[in-house]
Order: C-alpha cells, then structure tokens, then sequence
C-alpha cells in the first residue's frame, strides 16, 4: 500500500497499516471546543470581532452557517482562511434551520445571543456524537437564575427573557463542574450586563479562553478553583475586537499517542504545555518521554522504556484533571503496553458503548466492569479489520489502532472524524504513517 497524501475532503474510508516510527513536526490546528463557544460569544456581545485560527471541521462550519442564518455576517479573508470576521447586523432574520441546529451539540450555546437579539430563543435538542446522554438541566437552571422562562418539548426547548431593569449580581451554584452551564452563565451575564458570582466552575482551557475573550471585550473576571466572578466595566467604543482560537489539545494528544504507539520521535506544535499536562504525565506513566516547551509537545518514543505499571486514566472535570476526550487515544495507545490498566468515563456514558465494539473487530480483549469503567492487560496484538467511525474520539482511536494491527485497517464513517477534525489523516501522513484512500 502506497501512501498518499489525504486531502481535507477524503473519501468515506481511509485505510492504514503499520509502518515507520512516526518522526518529523506538525501544527494542530485550532481547538473545535474551543472555537464553538467563541464564535457564540461574538454574537452574545454584538460586536465586531476577528477570530483568528478558526478550525476547517464541519462542527464550526455548521456554526458559522448558523450564525449567518440568525442575522450575524461572516467573511473569511483570501489570504487567511483561518481567520473569520464576524459582524452584528441591523437585520432581523427568522432564525437558525432546526436540521442545521441539529447537527451540533454546541447550537446550545447561541441561546444568550439569540435573547440579546429576538428576546426569544427556539433551538432543537443538541445532536453531536453519540456518546451518551448529557442533559440540559443545568443549563436551563443559569436562564431561570436571570429570570427567563424555559419550556420543552419533544422537539427542543424555548427559551425567553423577561422584562428586568435589576443590576443585581446573579449568583449560581454549580452542582457539578459542567463545561456547558458555565459558558451558559458567561454569555448570558454578557448579554445581561449583569455581575456573576458562579460557584464551581468548570476550568478547562475551553472555559478559560472564553473568560480571556470577556476580558478583551472590557469585562472584569477573576477566576478560582471554587468562584468564578465576572462584572461588566463601562462601554468601550465599539471597535474590532482580535481573540484567537488555541490550539486543539486534544488533536495534539491524539497525534502523541500516535507517534508513541510507532516508537517514534516528533515535535507537535501550535498548542499549549498548560492545556496537555494531563496527557503528558499519562504518556510518561505508560514510559514514553514526551514534555513541553513553550507551545511545542515533544514525544520521543525511540527512547520508551515501558514500565509495565498500569494506567489509571479516569475522565475529570476538576481543574487539571484528565479530559474525557484525551481518554480513547490513549486506551489505544495503553494496549500495546504492559500493565493492567484501568479507563474510566462517567462524562460520556455512552463512549465505550461506540469504542470498545470496534477495539474487539481489531482483536483487543477488553473487560467491561460497566458502561463507563473497563480494564484490559497489555501488550495486546491486533489485526487489521474493517472498523466503524462513530464518533470522533472512536475514529482518532482507531486510527491509532490501525498503526499497530497486523495487516490493513480500514476506517468507515469519516464524516464523523471531520466533525472534530479537518484533516487527521493528513497530518498523520505528514509524520509518515501509511495511510490511503479507499475507492470503490
């Protein structure tokens, strides 16, 4: 099999084998969890904004679509696609296509935006991947604290804002550290203009680069493990603002455990050593030397010495905790290892529902102890096998299987890989692995 380079808009099924050790350097491109919230917040505040390093996956896209189809306008300049301007109207516009809405999960986070705007907010129940069921209570408990209204169906929910003149702080509680609540509770204290008390707050780097985009915008925020606390300053003249999407940590993980599986040695850059210390002290549990130096994480698998002591990888949302989606790359990774290690996600509990099915096509012996725990004992050997994208953490984790499975493996259902990333394949055949197109 000759490997070929794979366009950002590949076939439907890609297959790879073992080759090389991956070796060389690659940039990640822009964090898609992080750009969806971003790109929500421009429209909460109303303002110009550009947005640099904006990702090329079908998530955002169906975002940008979704904001042109609520009143927002979007460009991208010719000579930098990965920047978007996004400019408020004076045009009212009948709203988002519920099929569009429909296709991402994050169509949530415009409902701050669509009540600074209409007063009204009519959205279906998220889509996305199918990885378990992850409610909106908390969400509608944020509007409910700024007074809105909130009614549901089995088509979706509503949202609208009642009429209040109070300059009263909004204080909220988090019952758990939830990613969704806590951007739910920024846009919506944006558009209020109202200060915000909010307790546990999820701190992830995707939180955070929405609290740094509110700071640029004027807003006074101070962050701590147990408070989060944002106050509106007086109005700046309306001007462009510049935010910046960060670099996708999770693809930067996916592509360490990548070149770790093959022994390789590689420098994977454009994302943050803060965002992927989780990832990195997994990696050097499992006795692969990788570290980080300024936006550069470094993976030097030639050295690898395997410590034969099993992986704890549990998904968290404390602060520094490890993040559910850094959870199948390494299970991948952690089968060619020795130890009995032990994966666990309550976050999605529906993942290992989508991942472990195709993990056994491959050959891998994998003891479930429930729907979100399991444990295996390494090193496992695969065998290439026709497997199943299903979500997008399951495609980058079986891409990382098919690196070391005897024999060919081949991957269906890209579509759902693109959601999260534009071109893994690609990137993947930049640091050498063997990797084509399948046609028919």
């Amino acid at each position: 099999m000759t490997a070929v380079r794979i366009p950002p808009v590949a076939a439907e099924v890609v297959a790879v084998r073992p080759g090389s050790p991956l070796t060389g350097s690659v940039t990640v491109d822009g964090s898609k969890n992080a750009a969806l919230p971003l790109l929500a917040a421009v429209a909460a505040l109303n303002r110009p904004v550009q947005l640099a390093n904006v990702p090329a996956n079908t998530d955002v896209e169906t975002m940008l679509t979704l904001l042109q189809q609520t009143g927002w306008h979007t460009a991208r300049p010719v000579s930098d696609p990965a920047t978007v301007m996004i400019l408020p109207s004076d045009t009212s516009q009948p709203g988002s296509a519920a099929e569009t809405a429909a296709r991402i999960r994050a169509s949530y986070y415009l409902v701050p935006a669509l009540l600074r705007a209409y007063g009204r907010a009519r959205l279906p129940w998220p889509g996305g991947c199918r990885i378990g069921q992850r409610g909106m209570e908390q969400h509608f408990k944020v509007y409910e604290r700024f007074g809105d209204r909130t009614t549901i169906d089995d088509h979706g929910y509503v949202v609208e804002t009642a009429a209040s003149r109070t300059a009263e702080t909004v204080s909220i509680m988090l019952p758990f550290r939830s990613r969704g609540a806590t951007i739910a509770a920024l846009l919506r204290a944006a558009v209020a203009g109202r200060p915000l008390r909010l307790g546990q707050p999820n701190l992830s780097p995707e939180v955070l680069s929405v609290v740094g985009a509110l700071r640029m915008a004027g807003w006074e925020c101070r962050v701590s493990e147990s408070v989060l606390t944002l106050v509106p300053r007086p109005s700046a003249p309306v001007e462009t603002i510049a935010w910046r999407v960060p670099g996708d940590k999770i693809e930067a993980g996916t592509l360490a455990c990548a070149v770790a599986v093959t022994g390789g040695d590689a420098r994977i850059c454009g994302v943050s050593g803060d965002d992927v210390t989780p990832l990195v002290t997994a990696l050097r549990q499992l006795g692969v030397p990788a570290g980080t130096e300024d936006d550069v994480l470094t993976v030097r698998a030639q050295d690898a010495r395997p410590t034969g002591k099993p992986l704890r990888a549990v998904a968290s949302l404390s602060p520094g905790g490890l993040d559910a989606d850094f959870e199948p790359p390494l299970m991948a990774l952690a089968l060619t290892r020795p130890g009995t290690h032990l994966f666990a996600d309550t976050i999605n509990p529906g993942r290992h529902g989508n991942l472990l099915p195709q993990l056994a096509r491959l050959g891998a012996e994998i003891q479930e102890h429930s729907s979100t725990e399991c444990r295996f004992t390494g090193p496992q050997y695969l065998n290439g096998a026709g497997v199943e994208v299903t979500d997008i953490r399951t495609g980058s984790a079986l891409l990382i299987a098919g690196l070391t499975a005897r024999g060919v493996t081949t991957l269906g259902g890209l579509e759902q890989l693109r959601r999260g990333h534009a071109d893994l394949p690609t990137k993947l055949h930049a640091l050498g692995a063997d990797i084509c197109e399948v046609t028919p």
